[in-house]
């Protein structure tokens, strides 16, 4: 607590010097009030800098600097934020001014707290929620989060008096993106274009289980120089509630609205899908055409859950072994070896040897949802197998299933819909921000490439 009253000059057995020595004093004095260290600063107040100030995009590093604090200050620095639900997510760091009072994360480590070492976008990633299995996810794009920042004096996040605080928005949409509903046919989505007219590359956005639309993924891509349609398969609008069986015509009716658009370059689209969505990437991919490329994020080359079914033919799911489930001693469950092979399966595994599309698999390493990196590797050899080329496959050691745009937090564990309980979704925090940052990067190249656009 920075003060500067006599009765604590008093306390400190500093009056009796006079305020000529006391103002002569190189370097504030390290204080003790109530049993607790702080520093008394001579400064005038700590500001806090954010650059860029206010707002930007969520994918966007942001700078964080404080000036105005004492030499050698000892401060945490300490950022929250509430989702749509209201559920707070908290990260904390034990940062120590320079010789000239000044902090800059980019130069300085952190010494704690969520994080440690030198991550001058930690206080985004290492978030986590007060209520635990709850991920973060955005509903509403048009809208942004909003992160609170503080600098408390001292090392103790808890009870440091706050010397500097400033609100700053992470938004979804790059100013003049346009966000379009579409509901034509049976098909319910939201397609993002980017501000000036088109044509653009074109791309499907799916997610996995859960239901609804999300749009985050899709409304940050378009601002990249993308038409992308984040598209809803159950649980939204007039959609069924629940997936018993996957029809692929539904996919058919989006992938031909897009492909048709004015604003869209052909001739073919690309699709991009993370879990359950990355199994219906390959899925469309292999039984409808105009698929040029998809990204496969954490996918799954078995039909899991839900029957996926086109015209006359029928993917049966792959078979569930439940007594291969674990429970970690938090009573968590671990799900990684429960589905059968679909080598055993034969008649669940997705023919993409059908598919001439080009395939990019992405695969965290540490994924306890189930086995990416085999999935991925079984069809790699399906497509060779069958003279089709080698897809490419990227591995990132440590990184869980839930690989989403740069800086998101991670979800090591939450509530499974096809389970009923939490599970364990891996993941070790800042190897799987690393993942998400070349992630994102390596998925807009890849389409630029395959469905030019500009690199």
């Amino acid at each position: 607590m920075v003060t500067s009253s006599l009765s604590v000059l008093r306390a400190c057995g500093l009056y009796q010097w006079g305020l000529k020595n006391w103002a002569r004093m190189s370097g504030p004095p390290l204080l003790r009030l109530g049993g607790r260290s702080t520093w008394a600063s001579s400064r005038t107040t700590a500001t806090l800098s954010l650059k860029p100030s206010g707002r930007c995009c969520w994918d966007e590093p942001l700078h964080t600097a404080v000036r105005g604090l004492a030499p050698q200050q000892p401060v945490t620095l300490r950022a929250s934020l509430r989702d749509e639900k209201g559920a707070l997510f908290r990260a904390n760091a034990r940062y120590r001014a320079d010789a000239e009072g000044k902090l800059d994360l980019a130069r300085a480590p952190a010494l704690g707290g969520s994080f440690a070492g030198l991550e001058p976008m930690g206080l985004i990633w290492a978030m986590e929620p007060d209520k635990p299995f709850w991920r973060l996810v955005k509903r509403d794009v048009q809208t942004p989060f909003v992160v609170e920042l503080e600098v408390l004096d001292g090392h103790e996040p808890d009870v440091g008096q706050q010397l500097a605080r400033a609100l700053h928005e992470r938004h979804f949409m790059l100013p003049g993106v346009r966000r379009v509903p579409v509901r034509e046919g049976r098909v319910r989505a939201t397609l993002f274009l980017p501000p000036e007219p088109g044509p653009y590359p074109g791309i499907v956005d799916l997610f996995g289980l859960g239901g609804g639309l999300l749009e985050y993924r899709a409304s940050l891509l378009a601002g990249k120089g993308f038409a992308v349609m984040a598209l809803a398969y159950y649980g939204y609008d007039d959609l069924p509630r629940s997936l018993e069986t996957v029809h692929l015509e539904y996919f058919e009716e989006a992938v031909n609205y897009l492909l048709h658009h004015p604003e869209v370059k052909g001739p073919g689209i690309g699709l991009l899908g993370n879990s359950k969505g990355g199994e219906l990437c390959l899925a469309i991919s292999s039984f409808l055409k105009g698929i040029t490329a998809a990204v496969i994020i954490n996918g799954s080359v078995a039909v899991v859950g839900a029957s996926i079914h086109y015209k006359d033919e029928t993917l049966p799911p792959v078979g569930i072994m439940r007594d291969r489930i674990k429970v970690t001693k938090d009573g968590i469950m671990d799900v990684v070896e429960a589905l059968k092979s679909p080598l055993e399966d034969q008649k669940s595994f997705i023919p993409v040897e059908k598919s001439d599309t080009t395939f990019l698999f992405l695969v965290g390493q540490d994924d306890h949802n189930w086995k990416s990196e085999f999935y991925a590797n079984e069809a790699s050899k399906r497509l060779q197998a069958h003279g089709k080329e080698k897809p490419q496959i990227i591995c990132y050691p440590e990184a869980g299933h839930y690989i989403e745009p740069p800086y998101w937090p991670l979800c090591r564990a939450a509530h499974h819909v096809l389970v009923g309980g939490p599970i364990v979704y891996g993941g070790e925090p800042r190897a799987h921000t690393m993942a998400q940052l070349d992630v994102w990067e390596q998925l807009q190249t890849f389409f630029h490439k395959h469905l030019g656009g500009e690199s």
